[in-house]
């Protein structure tokens, strides 16, 4: 049977699920939002990290990486073994190896102990998401309502990362920072209790064997490219940096090589000859990057510039976040009126213009301007990442949800990966090409502001008086003037995620 076959057989099968496939969904919305808050929840919690357990500088950028190259890494291993092993299964222990790690990072005696921890928690946190996705693959047959619930699954993830500079402002202020870890707990509980209840298994009915082989290579793929783009961003263009991601290109071409011969492969190769999974793929790639480099240098400037308070910058961004997420609900029927090609770059127009306002509209006094921005950033990204997701899964056939899952998760981990590195990293190198230190700073004050606009402000306040104040300004000046190009990279990077839409995903309707 072709691919193409076993799409309209699927959606031919297709049945409106009841109240108890919908609670199936709340249950699944736990894990999502759980993982994507603590994507951004941890930096707020590393001062006080590094004031107890005092790590080296290494070891604080290790504390931080640990969980997505591990998590990176691993999602289409956990993603293929769901399919053969049991989704619901694989959905289970995640959650119960994530809450038991969470416990114990959060009582981390020493760094190394929080490395680990965070290291295991990628493990489990793999094992989370692409489960998420495919269960709604499984459990909603019907077109339409997989659209709906692919929206909400989207808003989720929107809505944690979002989340994260709230919630970890709030614990933070009451509580130690092991309490970013305990978060976990409360949540994946009910998960435990309830999942085996209201969410039915679902599995490849001919999973073929375990190849061992391709499980190395894809780790073997994921985590040195992963890590070759962190440390493009910290040592730029150095040989340490290039050297990890050529040989996990190397590694990535044996592991298609192996899934092209395989008479049942890791991963099916086929999906990747239908436009609209690729262009799918490449356009939630690119949106992520958009939205987190967009996070990236707001959240610096509210607190940095305008001098919010970490709580105080994340509720600024609500209102883009509530957008986002009213984006991806309102967007489903539209899509079903409209074809995928149509709809996605009319969302991403929002989404340009978002960035094309904060390239012009930087300041101490725009926070009104940056809020506006991410609210129409957040109705482009919200819209099309809906249906985006939504031409991911229904691309791939049922039984390869897992696979076809892992995938997706790992174009959103790529892109955080990337929003962060490439945007971020880009952002910091014009932020010390524009850097014009004042007279009478002191050396060492000099040498800390040249490196970040957060050692600019802290020097700033260690030398006081005239100077300090003219080098809070001048450091402010250089770290707008480079958002201003970024922002207008990012704005490029949502014009080519539109053309891919508009020449990849297809002319028809998505109809169930």
């Amino acid at each position: 049977m072709t691919l193409t076959q076993e799409l309209s057989l699927a959606d031919a099968r297709g049945r409106k699920v009841g109240w108890r496939g919908w609670a199936a969904l709340v249950m699944l919305m736990l894990p999502v939002l759980l993982v994507s808050v603590d994507n951004t929840v941890l930096s707020f919690a590393l001062p006080a990290i590094a004031l107890e357990l005092g790590p080296t500088s290494a070891q604080q950028l290790w504390i931080i990486d640990a969980y997505p190259l591990v998590l990176a890494a691993l999602l289409v291993t956990m993603g293929t073994l769901g399919d053969r092993f049991g989704r619901r299964r694989m959905l289970l222990i995640g959650a119960t190896g994530f809450a038991a790690v969470s416990v114990l990072a959060a009582f981390a005696p020493g760094a190394a102990w929080l490395i680990a921890a965070r290291a295991a928690m990628g493990v489990f946190g793999a094992m989370l998401m692409p489960s998420t996705l495919s269960l709604l693959r499984s459990i909603f047959t019907d077109r339409d309502q997989r659209r709906l619930a692919i929206a909400v699954w989207a808003a989720m993830f929107s809505a944690g990362a979002a989340l994260g500079p709230i919630v970890g402002g709030l614990l933070l202020e009451h509580f130690a920072w092991g309490s970013v870890f305990l978060l976990s707990v409360p949540v994946l509980i009910p998960l435990l209790v309830f999942a085996p209840l209201l969410v039915p298994e679902s599995r490849d009915p001919h999973p073929g064997r375990i190849d061992p082989l391709s499980i190395l290579l894809s780790v073997a793929t994921m985590l040195p490219i992963v890590y070759g783009i962190k440390e493009l961003a910290v040592h730029g263009l150095a040989i340490t940096a290039w050297l990890p991601v050529l040989v996990g290109l190397g590694f990535g071409a044996l592991f298609v090589r192996r899934q092209l011969k395989a008479r049942t492969p890791m991963l099916d190769m086929r999906l990747f000859r239908r436009g609209s999974f690729t262009g799918a793929l490449l356009v939630n790639l690119l949106s992520v990057i958009a939205l987190v480099g967009f996070l990236f240098f707001v959240a610096q400037h509210l607190q940095l510039i305008v001098g919010l308070t970490p709580m105080q910058a994340g509720l600024a961004l609500v209102p883009g976040l509530a957008m986002m997420i009213l984006a991806g609900l309102a967007v489903v029927p539209i899509a079903k009126k409209w074809p995928a090609r149509v709809v996605v770059p009319v969302a991403l127009v929002f989404s340009f213009a978002g960035y094309v306002t904060v390239a012009f509209a930087t300041g101490p006094d725009s926070v009104g301007v940056l809020v506006a921005a991410f609210i129409s950033l957040g109705i482009g990204i919200g819209a099309a990442e809906t249906v985006s997701n939504e031409l991911v899964l229904a691309s791939a056939p049922p039984a390869k949800a897992g696979a076809a899952s892992a995938v997706s998760e790992t174009a959103y981990e790529l892109g955080a990966v990337l929003g962060t590195t490439v945007l971020g990293g880009i952002l910091t190198a014009l932020y010390r090409a524009n850097l014009a230190v004042p007279d009478g700073v002191p050396d060492a004050a000099a040498a800390a502001a040249a490196q970040t606009l957060a050692g600019a402000v802290h020097a700033a306040h260690g030398v006081g008086g005239e100077a300090g104040a003219a080098l809070q300004e001048a450091a402010a000046i250089a770290f707008d003037a480079g958002v201003t190009v970024t922002a207008l990279i990012g704005a490029v990077l949502v014009v080519l995620a539109g053309v891919i839409a508009a020449t990849t995903l297809g002319g028809s309707r998505q109809k169930s």
